[in-house]
C-alpha cells in the first residue's frame, strides 16, 4: 500500500507522544503517503521542536472543522448521497453510547466530528484510517469508517482504556477494525479479554519504537545525576520519587535530579519538593524537544520512572538506547522491555524505600551502570527499532488491504 493513509489521534503532535511522530516519519520513509488529523489543536507548549511545528502545520483539525455550521452541513449533505451508510452510522452511535444524557451528548459530538472527518477522507482519496489511543478519537474513527466506507485500524496502548473498556466499547472497536496493533503482549492479552476468540488472529503486536542511532551511549562523568521524563500527572508517581530522594539527600549531597515534562501536578510537586527540602536537588525543566531529551540523557547516570500504570514507556527505550540504566516499576508491559538486574531495576509501584534502594545501587557502581547500559541498548536495537516496527506495520496495512491471509502475532 502506498496510501494515502490518514493517521488520527486526539491531539497531534504532542511533546508527550513523540512515538507517533516517529512512526509517521518511518512509514513515510517507506514511501507510504501519510496524512495526519487531530481531534483538537495542540497547545503551543507542545510545539517544542521543528518536528512538532512542521507536523502541526500540515495536520487537519477535526473539531475546528466541525464547529463551522456551513462546513458541517456541507459534509453531511455529501455523505447523505449514501443514505444507507449514514443511517447505519447513526444507529452505531445509538448502540455504542454509554448510559446517561451527558454521555449521549458526547456521542453526538463524536458523530459530528466523524462526519467532517469522513468527508475530509473521501475528498482526499484516503484508502485507510489508522487511529492511535483507543478512547474518544477511536470512537470518531469507528464512526467515520462506517460513514465513509473506508476501513480503519487502531493502535491499542493502555493503561487507561483498560480502566473503562465497557464505556469506550473496546469490544465493538476491535470487532469493526481491520486489525489492531497492540503495543505489548500484556496489551494484547487485555484485548483478548474484551473480544471474541474468533478475532484474536487480527490482534498483532507492533512495538512503539525509537531510532537507536539518535542516542549516543557516551561515557558519563561528574556528580550523580538522575533524570525523569514524563507528564507531571498523578499516574507517573513523582511524589514517590520525591519521597525517595528525601531519604537519600543526606548520603548523596551532590545528587541532582532533572524532571523533564509538565502537567496538572506541576505546582503541587514543586511545593512538595520545597517541603521535603529538595529545592536545590530537583530541577523542573518543563517540556523539551526530542533532541533536547537526547542531549539530557547524555549527562545523566540513570532514568527514573516510578509510574503507577504504563504501557511500554518510550522514554525507557530512549534512555536504554543512550546506554543508561533505568529504574522503574514492574507494571503492565514494562517487564517486556526492562530486565530486572540486567538493564535496570524494577521496583514495586508506590514503594519509596525500594525506589531509594534501587537509586542507591545504581549510583554506587559505575561499572555496573555501564554494563546495564550496554544490555539495555542491545535490547532496544533488537526489538524496539522504529524502522523495523514501521516496516512490520506497513506490511500489516498492505496485507489487510490486499485481503491476504492474516500474518502472525509478530514478524
Amino acid at each position: 500500500m502506498t496510501g494515502p493513509l490518514l493517521y488520527l489521534t486526539g491531539e497531534y503532535p504532542r511533546a508527550t507522544d513523540t512515538f507517533i511522530q516517529r512512526e509517521v516519519a518511518a512509514l513515510r520513509a517507506q514511501g507510504i503517503t501519510i496524512m495526519t488529523a487531530s481531534i483538537r489543536r495542540t497547545g503551543p507548549e507542545h510545539l517544542v521542536g521543528e518536528e512538532q511545528i512542521a507536523e502541526a502545520a500540515q495536520t487537519f483539525h477535526v473539531l475546528e472543522a466541525a464547529k463551522h455550521p456551513l462546513r458541517l452541513a456541507a459534509a453531511k449533505l455529501r455523505l447523505l448521497r449514501h443514505p444507507g451508510r449514514f443511517f447505519r452510522a447513526f444507529a452505531l452511535v445509538w448502540r455504542t453510547a454509554p448510559g446517561g444524557l451527558r454521555n449521549w451528548l458526547w456521542q453526538m459530538f463524536y458523530f459530528a466530528e466523524a462526519i467532517v472527518l469522513a468527508d475530509h477522507m473521501q475528498r482526499h482519496g484516503v484508502r485507510h484510517l489508522h487511529n492511535h489511543i483507543a478512547k474518544a478519537s477511536c470512537t470518531v474513527a469507528m464512526l467515520a469508517s462506517e460513514l465513509s466506507g473506508i476501513p480503519y485500524s487502531f493502535t491499542l496502548h493502555g493503561p487507561d482504556i483498560f480502566f473503562a473498556p465497557d464505556h469506550w466499547r473496546l469490544d465493538e472497536k476491535i470487532a469493526r477494525a481491520r486489525f489492531v496493533a497492540c503495543i505489548s503482549e500484556f496489551c494484547r492479552a487485555q484485548a483478548m479479554i474484551f473480544s471474541d476468540r474468533a478475532l484474536w488472529d487480527k490482534l498483532h503486536i507492533v512495538h512503539c519504537g525509537i531510532d537507536p542511532a539518535r542516542y549516543d551511549p557516551a561515557p558519563r562523568q561528574g556528580p550523580p545525576h538522575l533524570t525523569f521524563v514524563g507528564r507531571l500527572a498523578a499516574v507517573k508517581g513523582v511524589p514517590v520519587l520525591l519521597e525517595a530522594l528525601s531519604f537519600l539527600k543526606g548520603e548523596l549531597p551532590r545528587l541532582r535530579v532533572t524532571l523533564i515534562g509538565d502537567g496538572p501536578e506541576r505546582a503541587r510537586l514543586e511545593q512538595d519538593a520545597a517541603d521535603l527540602g529538595l529545592r536545590d536537588v530537583v530541577d523542573f525543566a518543563g517540556y523539551r524537544s526530542q533532541s533536547e531529551v537526547a542531549r539530557a540523557l547524555k549527562v545523566t547516570d540513570a532514568l527514573v520512572l516510578p509510574s503507577f500504570a504504563e504501557g511500554v514507556p518510550v522514554v525507557l527505550m530512549e534512555a536504554m538506547a543512550a546506554g543508561r540504566p533505568v529504574i522503574t516499576t514492574g507494571v503492565a508491559g514494562v517487564s517486556e522491555l526492562v530486565e530486572h538486574g540486567k538493564s535496570g531495576f524494577l521496583v514495586p509501584p508506590g514503594d519509596a524505600q525500594r525506589l531509594a534502594q534501587a537509586i542507591r545501587a545504581v549510583l554506587a557502581d559505575p561499572d555496573r551502570r555501564i554494563e546495564m547500559g550496554r544490555t539495555g541498548r542491545t535490547r532496544v536495537v533488537e526489538d524496539f527499532d522504529i524502522g523495523k516496527e514501521a516496516a512490520w506495520l506497513g506490511r500489516l496495512f498492505e496485507v489487510y488491504a490486499d485481503g491476504a491471509a492474516h500474518p502472525g502475532k509478530r514478524p
